[in-house]
């Protein structure tokens, strides 16, 4: 059976890349294709190589073509990027300029933060926004579509960024850093949406609810992903991978509850130091 070995460093970077697009974890992306985790890491680190039918099986369990993960772009052949690529890559997601957002939501993500959702109302936003009422009603249907307005503001600024951030590693034990401080940084530096994010979800309605939620669960299943392929990497037992993911992602989802710009600490330093944890909770050495 004729296997492509590496030149795989390609090979591997681009399987990872259309695996994340495509949303799949390294664990269901082995269970389709019929391998273990550990072999397909192997694969997506250029460590070992991948048989022609199995590149055939990838491509297709990953929306993508074998021309593409193979960078036949120098060919005169016609490649497809995978589903829903990311092109974020070029984005500085260590970087948190002013939310560019209407007044009107700029005002509701106050209020909520400020009184809770079901304390705030339109008439109290609408005076926060300096607006009419009637003007508010004009650009949200209700109260209940600015929280789903925030939340997906929240969902979709925390998708690109890790994404950004998890481009930039080769190996899982540096996607796991990233990732750790892509969240942290954002539960710093939007600590009110993030705030809105731990505490409201219980307001929405169901269909929004299912449907952000799963949004959450995307989040949690790169960092359960990071972390299997970092204990992978460095030879240690995964029995525990999924508490400790839990762990990691509440030690930063709870960063709103208590951190302050003007405290001690910077965003920056705080993110730092809870990739630190995450690593030292794993057992893995910086």
């Amino acid at each position: 059976m004729n296997t492509l070995d590496n030149g795989p460093t390609d090979l591997g970077a681009r399987l990872r890349e259309a695996r994340v697009a495509a949303g799949l974890s390294l664990r269901e992306t082995a269970r389709r294709i019929g391998v273990s985790p550990a072999t397909l890491s192997a694969v997506e680190t250029g460590k070992t190589g991948v048989s022609v039918p199995r590149l055939r099986r990838l491509a297709t369990e990953l929306g993508t073509t074998t021309q593409w993960l193979l960078d036949e772009s120098r060919n005169p052949v016609t490649t497809q990027r995978p589903r829903g690529a990311v092109t974020e890559t070029t984005r500085a997601w260590r970087e948190f300029p002013p939310l560019d957002i209407d007044p009107v939501l700029t005002a509701a993500i106050e209020s909520f933060v400020e009184t809770g959702y079901h304390g705030a109302t339109m008439r109290s936003i609408a005076h926060r926004a300096g607006m009419s009422v009637p003007g508010v009603y004009h650009h949200y249907r209700d109260k209940q579509d600015l929280l789903v307005r925030a939340l997906d503001l929240t969902m979709d600024e925390l998708h690109w960024r890790v994404g950004a951030a998890r481009s930039e590693a080769a190996t899982g034990r540096d996607r796991l850093i990233r990732t750790v401080e892509a969240l942290a940084l954002f539960h710093t530096h939007r600590r009110e949406l993030a705030f809105i994010g731990a505490s409201e979800m219980r307001s929405l309605d169901p269909a929004d609810r299912q449907r952000i939620a799963h949004s959450r669960s995307m989040i949690q299943y790169l960092l359960d992903e990071d972390i299997d392929t970092a204990l992978a990497e460095d030879n240690r037992a995964t029995d525990q991978a999924k508490a400790a993911g839990r762990a990691i992602a509440t030690m930063c989802t709870a960063l709103p509850q208590w951190f302050r710009l003007d405290g001690p600490s910077t965003p920056e330093q705080i993110a730092t130091a809870y990739a630190d944890f995450a690593l030292g909770l794993l057992g893995i050495s910086r």
